[in-house]
């Protein structure tokens, strides 16, 4: 059959009527012929259409809505490719301001106010990577002093909640350091200074603390767990750094709680990470790195490049990689400055502690986090409930939501919780219309409860 989409009388054939309406292409090979352009897109875009609705996706922290303006920008980047400094100096200058930027939001000390270059950082893919630099970071500063010291450097460990994201289990094993897992427990989902300062030692690179948990929003002590190491130290034990998982925190603490010292106003912190494809607003994938000072960067861990035109200095794990997830962050600073980011964040906690104020209301359902802190809401099913969390969560995906069910880390398994994130494009509306569902949720798996409140939205 031929590729042109016209019948052997030349006639144009409805749009389905042509060879990939009609015949199955191969999945794991290379068709024999080439398609058409507009009929190669509607095969993809209607394969694409059995994807969730990225909107409705409460399971994620990752940005599914971004102004028109800011994507605009992003389509006209799409060929940028980042590390290219030489070839697209504009993307280049834009990519050290945003840097600038957040280590400004982090207060991080020496900065000058008009030298992008006197931050110390640099753009990610997302959190995972600039993880990923920190922990590098971490491990050749431990060992440079060990060697220095005359003393065995084969040992690292690195201490840690149970609570982590998964890409701190990744830096453990690929770069060859020892987990030390701090325990949560049922009630207590996040570590305490106390037992920071009792698992540090000598073989100590770092310790790490989570502004913003996956598991249920909530931020750790990292102000706390400082001055428990800075008592640590002045006593004689390791002197240990603390880096700051603020994935998601970095960008909600900075506008809505001011006054919370978590970031490099406290001497201890070494580095920070974000993402700025989550609170940033950014679609994926734009994360930052951020350290104290020059000092915390070991130059050994910076390559330096010329076959891209001029001398490239680069720390990153990726080489290659798109320009226009920093243009898309660049344009929300620009967009929004301080206080048009307090706006988002101030509304989406609003919605956030509205939302976890209407499902405490409910029975069977017990809130365990209300989106005072991140504006995520996790809640559990009572024990004594005809259901389970997985059974509530099937029934909410089957009215469009994907609200996720999972247990709890290590020490907490037994507590399953279900977790709604609020983000930006998750209107107050659309809150009302998930309250309404949950209660028919619950009408449906539990006949005897009926849905008493059924008062119009109102927030």
């Amino acid at each position: 059959m031929s590729n042109d989409p016209r019948d052997d009388e030349g006639l144009l054939l409805p749009a389905y009527a042509g060879r990939l309406g009609t015949e199955p292409l191969p999945r794991a090979r290379l068709a024999d012929e080439e398609t058409p352009p507009l009929a190669a897109y509607r095969f993809v875009h209607d394969e694409l259409v059995l994807d969730g609705q990225s909107r409705t996706n409460l399971a994620t922290f990752v940005t599914t809505w971004m102004e028109p303006e800011g994507q605009a920008l992003m389509a006209e980047s799409f060929d940028k490719n980042a590390i290219d400094h030489d070839e697209y100096p504009a993307t280049s200058a834009i990519e050290s301001r945003t840097v600038a930027i957040v280590a400004h939001l982090f207060h991080a000390p020496g900065l000058d106010p008009h030298d992008p270059a006197s931050a110390t950082g640099a753009s990610t893919i997302g959190s995972s990577e600039a993880v990923m630099l920190a922990g590098l970071a971490m491990k050749w500063r431990w060992r440079k002093q060990r060697r220095a010291a005359g003393l065995d450097a084969s040992t690292p460990n690195l201490v840690l909640g149970s609570n982590v994201q998964v890409v701190w289990e990744k830096f453990c094993r690929y770069f060859d350091v020892e987990p030390v897992y701090l325990p949560i427990e049922p009630g207590r989902y996040v570590v305490t200074p106390e037992q920071v300062r009792d698992a540090v030692d000598e073989n100590t690179i770092g310790a790490v603390t989570l502004l913003g948990t996956t598991f249920t929003g909530e931020y750790e002590d990292v102000a706390g767990v400082c001055a428990a190491l800075d008592e640590l130290s002045a006593s004689g034990g390791p002197d240990v750094p603390v880096h700051v998982d603020a994935a998601s925190g970095g960008f909600v603490a900075p506008f809505l709680d001011p006054d919370l010292v978590w970031d490099f106003r406290l001497p201890r912190v070494f580095a920070i990470n974000t993402s700025g494809h989550k609170y940033g607003l950014t679609y994926p994938g734009i994360g930052f790195v951020i350290f104290r000072d020059r000092a915390a960067l070991d130059e050994d861990l910076v390559f330096r490049v010329n076959y891209l035109g001029g001398d490239l200095p680069t720390f990153t794990l990726n080489f290659s990689r798109p320009g226009a997830q920093i243009i898309g962050q660049y344009y929300n600073f620009v967009r929004l400055g301080r206080n048009g980011y307090t706006k988002i964040m101030r509304a989406l906690r609003g919605t956030a502690m509205w939302l976890a104020a209407q499902i405490a209301s409910l029975p069977h359902l017990t809130v365990i986090s209300d989106g005072s802190a991140l504006p995520v809401v996790t809640f559990s099913v009572d024990d004594a409930a005809p259901f389970t969390a997985f059974d509530l969560s099937h029934e909410l995906r089957a009215a469009g939501w994907q609200v996720p069910a999972y247990t709890m880390p290590a020490d907490a398994q037994d507590v399953t919780v279900l977790r709604i994130v609020v983000r930006e494009g998750f209107s107050g509306d659309l809150a009302g219309k998930l309250r309404g569902d949950v209660i028919a949720a619950l009408a449906r798996l539990d006949p005897r409860h009926t849905a008493d409140d059924r008062r119009a939205f109102h927030h």
